[in-house]
């Protein structure tokens, strides 16, 4: 990953990234914007498609977001449970992303049988 210092399996981003700092919309995943392009999202790329599409990478992350959490052992965390994220990949994850992902997007995930659950605090168990 560029300028992402590594921390056991965990990756923590360089002050130099920070600015750069992206939360992919669906999972809350943050990366830089290059490393969604250069990468896509780990959790969601067969679905939002982000590797190569620098479009698709503004229209799918957003710069808006709270809190990053680290989570470096997902299946066992309950921090990971609670951010709905135990069965995502390791990584630095948004407390919260601000933003939603378009209706057009929302119909393919229901069409795939997938519940979409915003990551701005709105969904509510």
């Amino acid at each position: 990953m560029s300028d992402i210092i590594a921390a056991g399996q965990a990756a923590i981003p360089g002050p130099k990234t920070l600015r750069h700092l992206r939360a992919c919309m669906l999972c809350s995943l943050v990366q830089t914007s290059a490393d969604f392009k250069r990468y896509g999202c780990p959790n969601c790329d067969e679905i939002l498609q982000l590797r190569g599409s620098m479009d698709r990478v503004q229209l799918y992350t957003t710069n808006q977001f709270e809190g990053v959490i680290a989570v470096i052992d997902p299946e066992h965390s309950w921090v990971a449970r609670w951010q709905r994220t135990a069965k995502h990949v390791r990584g630095m994850y948004a407390a919260r992303v601000k933003g939603r992902i378009g209706q057009e997007m929302e119909d393919i995930l229901e069409a795939r049988g997938i519940k979409y659950r915003p990551r701005d605090g709105t969904d509510q168990d």
